[in-house]
């Protein structure tokens, strides 16, 4: 089994499927596709498993491959996972059944079977991004993310998609030149060494310039700044989540932008270690105005789907926090809060799509009266936004204590300001379920039915795992802990160690 290339095995089922689904008979409708499509995304999570099953935590990159791809330019096609890849890759394939499921009738008004095969080939893109060893490969397949992403937004959803997918386009086009500036950087000085390669087990090895390696660093931050999304580069999140469908924004927002904060902890912590130090405070500063200012915009919606993607701005101000504290603490936190937050934003997404299919309405303030007469649904939808305010129990609390510590280790007043994104998150998480959940039906509202069994289906192993991870986080603590240790080691940052008070004169 160890000899089997199963990382390649692993985005090609996907792929396979997204090049088979709209070519199926179109005789029986869009079940075949439907059937088809999700067939292949379970295949795809069967493969995921076998390979955390083959994972040895703590042994570093695992189940290698490696061949020459362009030889004149030390480009590789290399791929390999350790305890942030294996997390980051079983959570795309968790959660693409999941989004299929949720989504058998989201596209039936337009191609069901192109939505369906768009949206394995974002799968099988975004798990070679997470695989991917070498930076161009990596490069390459960051931006072809961008096609199926694109259409599944300005393809499928509200209206007004198509300036909301034109509008993500632009800002991700953007990002990704600037990535290519600092790519092509890196060819120049590794060639400059005296072997060009792109492999990051080369590069990091190259000493490059004070100069050169923070230039770099900017040009991969920006890039990863604008996926994540971080403030200021951040305008086109809401625009998105509000105008596509929610499993796009389950793909987009839990998956896609996690591309972001992972290429934050791969590259710019793995290549410019001393880049890294050196911008730490103002990533810092930008880190801590996402988490206060997108908790305030939230606060402010009346469009459900929009309210919930402004909460990840937010979100993803406390991941690269947790990352740019350089603690051992922050960065586990970080990866951490990257799983839990796709768990529980998905739930959300997927939640507020079936009720927004019920009421014809994404409008909160034309809302009211949900748990009157669909208990489950309003019952499930307040333990995934409990979820994301960090209650204890729930897995997304574990996550942002460990933050917050590394926060408060920086200095106490990032910690501080900090604290206010959790007030604030408790603000629009329990107001927005008061407005839709509480109270009686508006008059002449007519009664809607509650989640039928492939609803069901969909979102229960979302809850149980926001239970699970919240009562008993160490599966994920065990693999990511080795993955930040070698990090920090790189760095060259250590964690303080704990302060014992002296013992004062008499005591025993």
């Amino acid at each position: 089994m160890s000899d089997m290339p199963l990382l390649t095995i692993l985005w090609v089922v996907p792929l396979v499927g997204a090049l088979l689904v709209p070519f199926l008979p179109k005789s029986s409708g869009s079940v075949l596709a439907k059937q088809v499509a999700l067939g292949f995304s379970l295949l795809t999570l069967v493969v995921g498993i076998v390979i955390a099953t083959q994972y040895d935590a703590g042994d570093g990159m695992q189940l290698t491959e490696t061949h020459t791809w362009i030889k004149a330019f030390g480009v590789h096609y290399a791929l390999g996972v350790d305890g942030l890849g294996l997390l980051m890759i079983l959570l795309t394939v968790a959660l693409v059944p999941i989004v299929f499921v949720a989504s058998w009738h989201e596209a039936d008004d337009r191609n069901p079977a192109a939505f369906f095969a768009w949206a394995l080939a974002l799968e099988a893109f975004a798990l070679i991004v997470f695989a991917a060893t070498d930076v161009f490969l990596f490069y390459v397949v960051f931006e072809a993310t961008l096609i199926p992403a694109y259409f599944l937004i300005g393809g499928f959803g509200r209206e007004g998609r198509a300036y909301a997918a034109l509008k993500f386009l632009m800002y991700q086009l953007g990002g990704g030149l600037v990535l290519l500036a600092a790519v092509i950087g890196l060819y120049v000085v590794s060639a400059d060494a005296g072997h060009a390669s792109y492999l990051l087990s080369d590069l990091q090895q190259v000493d490059m310039s004070t100069t050169a390696e923070r230039w770099i660093f900017v040009g991969f931050m920006i890039a990863f700044a604008v996926k994540a999304p971080l403030f200021p580069l951040h305008t086109w999140l809401a625009d998105t989540t509000e105008k596509a469908t929610p499993g796009t924004s389950v793909l987009l927002v839990c998956v896609l932008d996690k591309i972001g904060t992972f290429g934050m902890l791969r590259f710019c912590l793995g290549l410019f270690p001393g880049a890294s130090q050196w911008a730490t405070p103002v990533v810092i500063t930008l880190a801590l105005i996402s988490i206060v200012y997108g908790a305030f915009l939230a606060i402010g919606q009346d469009d459900i789907l929009r309210l919930i993607g402004l909460t990840s701005l937010s979100h993803f101000g406390f991941i690269t926090l947790g990352i740019f504290a350089l603690t051992s603490q922050g960065g586990s936190g970080s990866i951490l809060y990257m799983v839990n937050h796709g768990v529980g934003t998905a739930a959300l997404f997927l939640l507020a799509g079936f009720l927004i299919r019920r009421k014809g309405t994404s409008k909160i303030s034309e809302i009211t009266g949900v748990e009157s007469t669909a208990p489950v649904l309003a019952g499930l939808f307040l333990i995934a936004g409990l979820a994301t305010l960090g209650l204890p129990g729930l897995s997304q609390f574990v996550s942002e204590i460990l933050v917050m510590i590394a926060a408060f280790d920086y200095h106490w007043w990032v910690g501080v300001v900090a604290v206010t994104g959790i007030v604030l998150a408790a603000i629009y998480v329990l107001w927005l379920y008061q407005r839709t959940m509480t109270g009686p039906p508006a008059p002449g509202d007519a009664a809607i039915p509650d989640l039928n069994r492939r609803e069901l289906i969909a979102v229960v192993p979302l809850m149980a795992a926001l239970v699970l991870f919240g009562f008993y986080p160490m599966p994920l603590l065990d693999a990511v802990n080795p993955t930040v240790d070698s990090l920090l080691h790189h760095v060259g940052v250590t964690d303080d160690p704990p302060v014992v008070p002296a013992a004062e004169e008499g005591d025993n």
